[in-house]
Formats: C-alpha cells, structure tokens, sequence
C-alpha cells in the first residue's frame, strides 16, 4: 500500500495543503494522513501513519521539510520505517529509499549530519580550551574539595559518611574520596552497615 502524509504549519495555508494532497493522490497514495500543524509540535496524524504502515508499503512525502524537523529527526522517523520493511519515497527531491541510489542519498544525508554535529562539538571544545587560556572558563567547581574541612570535622564528630554525604548536599564517594585522602580511611571495611 502506499501511504501519503501532507502538513502544513498552519490553517491559512489552504493552499499549499490542497497542492499536497493532490501531489499524493496524483503519486497513488491510497491512504492519505495529513494535519495542520507546526513541525516542533505533536504531530499526531504523523505518528499515527507510521503506526497504520504495514511490511512492503511506501510511505510517501512531497518535500522533506513536511515529514521532519532536522535529519536527525528524519534519521529517527527512517529507523521506525525500516523496522517495518516500508520504503520512503520524497517527491520533490525524487528520493526513492526502495532503490539503491535512494538509499545512498540517504545514506550521505545522514554521514553529513554526524559531520555537521562533529565539527560543531570540536568548535565548543576550541571554544572552552580559548576561555581557559583567557581565564574566562574555569570549569564547574569542585564541590566535595570546597567542603572537605566540614566533611573532616563531621567525621570528627562521630557522624556517619552517609550522614555527612546528605548533611552537605554531596554524593557519598565524595565524602569517601576526602576521608580516603589521609584524614580517615580506616573506616571503609569496618562497619559498612552504619555508613
């Protein structure tokens, strides 16, 4: 079966709808899905095609822009096709995944958006090791280090690391990590129960 979905982002684009619509039933779409709403939204009707799309259908698009939000949207909506065994066809770029130069454009589609958000991690990596050298980007502070006067007293006082740990808003290893610097490592091993 082949399967079409038109969308549009809002009502007053009355016309733009009826054109996709028309495209699809002039492409054989013998089921049609299609809403009226914006692409950062739910998009109900969408989801309800790819649930309703069986083993050997076509799902069937006019333009990318209509199906998904970023290509790795479009990755996402393309792994729940395929999960089902159905192809996707975009009609405004003639991609057709049921045949392999679809697939390659696909394929190629999806390795530049790994670059794309490589070369975007890279730059913020460039970008704090900048701030860094200029003093401007020092890094989340260490939050046990900053406490480990009042962790060594606790412990002092006889209070528990645990105890400690939920006194001083941090986690137990960081409470263990001081303990274990020198100040007090006997009391891992020996009476795990009360800590």
């Amino acid at each position: 079966m082949i399967v079409g979905y038109a969308r549009t982002s809002t009502a007053d684009q009355e016309a733009g709808f009826a054109a996709q619509r028309r495209d699809l039933e002039a492409a054989g779409c013998e089921r049609l899905f299609s809403e009226q709403v914006s692409s950062m939204g739910g998009r109900a009707q969408l989801e309800a095609a790819l649930d309703f799309v069986r083993e050997d259908d076509v799902f069937v698009v006019t333009k990318l822009d209509r199906l998904a939000r970023s290509v790795r949207n479009l990755m996402e909506v393309m792994d729940r096709l395929k999960a089902k065994n159905v192809e996707l066809r975009i009609l405004g770029m003639g991609l057709d995944t049921s045949t392999p130069t679809g697939k390659l454009i696909l394929g190629v589609m999806a390795h530049v958006a790994q670059f794309e958000r490589d070369m975007m991690l890279e730059r913020q990596r460039e970008g704090i090791a900048k701030a860094r050298a200029d003093g401007k980007f020092k890094g989340r502070k260490p939050t046990a280090r900053a406490k480990a006067a009042d962790i060594r007293r606790l412990r002092a006082e006889g209070v528990m690391p645990t105890a400690i740990a939920a006194k001083l808003n941090i986690g137990r290893t960081s409470v263990y990590r001081v303990l274990d610097a020198g100040f007090d490592a006997p009391h891992r091993g020996t009476n795990l129960t009360n800590t």
